[in-house]
């Protein structure tokens, strides 16, 4: 019989066009390949109901989040109270499947089910990240809800010790909660949208044919500072070709760009033109501050890229720094991109992520890491 698993999911999953959602809707297709039946729950948060769902789950419901100042203004973090629904745990408890929960978002339900099979994938240690999108956001309001929800949050982390089982997305993360007293933590990276390496070999191109790439969601604070740093350090000093590729920049952010000649701006790309954008590259370009979690641009980058150029932050608690370049001064990383850009992307570069990312970061290996728990029950 094919086992059954409830999954609650922050957001709608699809479209996998973003972080956390990208994990989500590759880890369900993956399991559903495997033949785990599937209902899905998820918080409709900005996105509409997906009908594409329906085909790798046999069930989705979907709930809204109650939202508003009423729910800012409770001791436990926004994310969780406004995804605490009475609704949701009487579906739930229509059977006793097991349960995976999508992030801390969703650890109300751990309050609610006493002795059930429930699980936690845990996209990041929260607190540590909202306490750094306080300290990168500009606007004095929303920083202050950042910085509050990232105490709160804290507070609220030891929920997870009621959890059957937590899947960290890093090392790093997967030994911070073992030293809250999670009990049982296992490592579970990032799911995506590649299950093999499909990067191409590819010679030198010519100047106006070869660019760099940085993509990512332009609309939140950690990628924000990383687009202000190439501003302040990189675009001025190069010839080099840059894209900056992703989902809603700022009117402000976009005039920023189109001041460099050498940089164009792709706004809300689809997924198919991110992809080609992704695979045409020479050279993808990324840079973060943040160095909690796994950053899933890294991973498609890897998957279906040529030369990867990062620092440090962006490879912290994975093993993927040996695929990359990682330089952390402006003119290291300078020096490395005229350097990649005029060195060939090779078979031996493929064979390299390939054994590497089939061995710890496939959504097949992923997908067995869950498995082996679910059989555990």
């Amino acid at each position: 019989m094919n086992p059954k698993l409830h999954i609650v999911s922050f957001n709608v999953p699809y479209p996998a066009d973003y972080g956390g959602v990208i994990d989500v809707y590759h880890r369900i297709l993956a399991l559903y390949k495997m033949g785990v039946q599937i209902h899905l729950h998820a918080f409709t948060y900005g996105r509409p109901p997906a009908l594409e769902l329906e085909q790798c789950c046999s069930q989705v419901t979907y709930y809204r989040r109650r939202t508003g100042l009423a729910s800012a203004c409770r001791r436990r973090p926004y994310i969780v109270v406004s995804r605490d629904k009475q609704e949701l745990i009487d579906n739930l408890n229509r059977d006793d499947a097991p349960i995976l929960l999508e992030g801390l978002h969703c650890c109300s339900v751990l309050e609610h089910i006493d002795g059930r099979r429930v699980m936690v994938r845990a996209h990041n240690v929260e607190h540590e990240y909202y306490r750094r999108l306080a300290a990168a956001e500009s606007n004095f309001l929303r920083r202050l809800y950042l910085a509050s929800d990232a105490r709160k949050l804290k507070r609220y982390e030891s929920v997870l010790t009621n959890a059957a089982a937590v899947f960290a997305v890093t090392a790093a993360d997967m030994e911070h909660f073992r030293s809250i007293g999670c009990r049982n933590v296992l490592l579970m990276p990032s799911s995506h949208r590649d299950d093999t390496v499909v990067s191409t070999p590819c010679e030198v191109l010519s100047p106006d044919k070869a660019y760099a790439l940085y993509h990512a969601d332009l609309s939140v604070a950690e990628n924000i500072e990383a687009v202000q740093y190439l501003v302040d350090n990189i675009f001025p000093h190069t010839n080099v070709k840059f894209v900056v590729a992703g989902r809603n920049p700022s009117t402000k952010l976009t005039a920023m760009l189109k001041m460099f000649k050498n940089v164009t701006v792709v706004t809300n790309p689809d997924n198919e033109t991110m992809h080609s954008l992704i695979e045409n590259a020479h050279v993808q370009f990324l840079f973060t501050n943040f160095n909690t979690g796994l950053k899933l641009k890294l991973l498609n980058s890897l998957y279906a890229g040529r030369h990867c150029l990062v620092n440090s932050a962006m490879v912290a608690g994975t093993e993927l720094g040996s695929l990359c370049t990682v330089a952390d001064t402006a003119d290291e990383q300078l020096c490395q991109l005229k350097r990649l850009m005029h060195t060939p992307f090779t078979e031996h570069d493929i064979d390299e992520r390939r054994n590497l990312l089939g061995s710890l970061y496939s959504n097949e290996a992923n997908a067995k890491i869950l498995l082996s728990q679910l059989s555990c029950f």
